[in-house]
């Protein structure tokens, strides 16, 4: 997949510390003494008048009423449970974002996630997964391609979507990114090719099909001292054309096109044998949202 990436602190402003931390003392450097009983001790600096009764009454007041919501909150949590006292799911719906208490996928078909719902929910759960299907590193392994490709693909499209994946993962590309004929990484060296779903938008949808842009980051290279392609990460925006088949979301058109790119961090690059420590350490995930 195509990747790419990219690369104040502020002095004197409103609010800030002033330059002589006694300054607005008059500059005299001494400390201020507050006399008991309210005597001035000739600066203005007098003490403090003691509460009234009517501030007191306030205050305990507002304890008072606390205490009581607190209690009130603490009874057998409410109409939150059922007779059984199991948790009900919240009744307000999910921000866009957010994740939801609804489980997104039944089962798998091999080890991408198979059976999403019916519908808009689904729709987005289906795009994430396979977009990260499609960008990962088996990708550049035929028999691994023709496995995704043939779960993820409608009927009607499988063969046309395989033929356009083999052509753009020739063996030639394989090579000239310095992997071996097969996809794999060459010895010292560990290849990574990971896609991670930041996001989804419906563009358009309907009970048989449905139209979703994912936003993805993604990591791309060999890790290694003699490698000429470094690890690094892009972001980018996976655009597919789904299918209600009778039984789940596949996949009828797929595209993709570059940003929207954040500005990347002050984070210190990390080195070569770290990245590969952390591919092999840190597992890539079987489904999303």
């Amino acid at each position: 997949m195509s990747q790419g990436d990219e690369r104040g602190y502020g002095g004197n402003e409103p609010g800030g510390r002033a330059d002589d931390a006694y300054s607005t003392l008059g500059g005299t450097r001494q400390t201020r003494t507050r006399l008991p009983g309210g005597v001035d001790d000739g600066d203005g600096y007098g003490r403090r008048p003691a509460r009234n009764s009517r501030s007191l009454i306030m205050v305990v007041g507002v304890v008072v009423l606390l205490i009581a919501a607190i209690a009130f909150a603490n009874q057998g949590g409410g109409g939150a449970s059922g007779s059984d006292g199991e948790k009900k799911p919240d009744a307000a719906g999910a921000g866009p974002t957010a994740a939801t208490g609804t489980k997104p996928v039944q089962g798998k078909n091999g080890t991408i996630a198979s059976g999403f719902a019916h519908d808009e929910q689904g729709a987005q759960s289906a795009a994430a997964n396979y977009a990260a299907a499609l960008g990962s590193d088996g990708m550049f392994n035929e028999a691994k391609r023709h496995d995704i490709v043939q779960s993820i693909a409608d009927a009607s499209r499988v063969n046309d979507l395989q033929a356009g994946f083999d052509a753009d993962y020739s063996e030639e590309f394989v090579q000239q990114i310095g992997l071996n004929a097969d996809g794999s990484a060459p010895a010292g060296s560990t290849f990574v090719n990971r896609t991670l779903p930041a996001g989804t938008k419906v563009q358009s949808y309907s009970s048989d099909k449905a139209q979703v842009d994912v936003w993805c980051s993604g990591l791309f290279g060999l890790t290694g001292d003699k490698s000429t392609k470094p690890v690094t990460n892009g972001w980018f925006t996976v655009s597919m054309t789904l299918k209600w088949d009778g039984a789940d979301w596949k996949v009828l058109e797929t595209g993709q096109q570059e940003g929207p790119t954040p500005v990347t961090g002050d984070n210190p690059v990390s080195g070569s044998d770290e990245i590969a420590d952390a591919v092999n350490q840190f597992g890539g995930f079987t489904y999303a949202r």
